[in-house]
């Protein structure tokens, strides 16, 4: 699990320094946010693996905060861990209702944040994200950071690789221009959309003329990735 982004969003500086010190010993990159406004525009931007959330925010609680994150296609996936030091049944409640993948009290051990951030991570990571995924013959390997065609290596940037994972990850479906960039790019990120087209080509050069029938032009819409391959548009 290791090299996971995880954002910690704590007003108290002393509280995220400890939690971010047990979280890289345990070999996770971390981000800190003091308040909802920053958390927000740092999940946009840096789309991190999990949120560790406290209930108690000034303006906006983490309770809103989490409500928002939830209801956004963009930042809807990625599971969040409510910190708070009320006990109470019905916090615990409203949390999990809000979308919360789990919930610790205050104060907890470094030892049992990592153990439980780890199994909420392993609940909610979809497969081709951390574990390999193989469709028709074309397997994407995030550990090794490797593509292969029928067990040959195929060789692209990293931008393509990043690209590809999206797409096996949700075939399917199409994706607009600005889709693509906000999940491939980052929310965040001021590129023309057509820097898409540029990568799109790139990618089906990579993938050769078997895989490349895979990433289709939608016209009127923009990409998607499919194995039927008749049903390019």
């Amino acid at each position: 699990m290791s090299g996971r982004t995880i954002l910690v969003v704590d007003d108290e500086a002393p509280i995220r320094e400890m939690i971010a010190a047990a979280l890289e010993m345990a070999g996770y990159h971390c981000l800190e946010a003091e308040d909802a406004l920053s958390a927000h525009s740092m999940v946009v931007d840096q789309k991190p693996d999990l949120i560790l959330l406290d209930w108690m925010l000034p303006n906006t609680s983490g309770i809103e905060l989490a409500r928002r994150l939830k209801k956004d296609a963009l930042t809807g996936e990625i599971p969040i861990i409510m910190l708070t030091a009320k006990g109470e049944e019905d916090h615990k409640i409203q949390g999990l209702e809000a979308g919360a993948d789990d919930y610790i009290t205050k104060p907890f051990s470094p030892r049992e944040l990592v153990a439980r951030l780890k199994a909420v991570l392993r609940r909610t990571t979809p497969i081709g994200v951390d574990s390999p995924i193989e469709l028709r013959g074309l397997r994407l390997d995030p550990g090794s950071h490797r593509v292969t065609s029928h067990g040959h290596n195929l060789d692209m940037g990293p931008t393509e690789f990043r690209l590809l994972q999206f797409f096996m990850t949700h075939a399917e479906r199409a994706y607009t221009r600005s889709q693509l960039l906000d999940q491939v790019w980052g929310g965040n990120v001021y590129v023309d959309e057509r820097t898409v087209d540029v990568h799109i080509r790139r990618l089906r050069k990579a993938l050769g003329e078997e895989h490349s029938q895979m990433v289709q032009t939608v016209r009127g819409t923009g990409y998607r990735f499919s194995e039927k391959v008749e049903q390019s548009e």
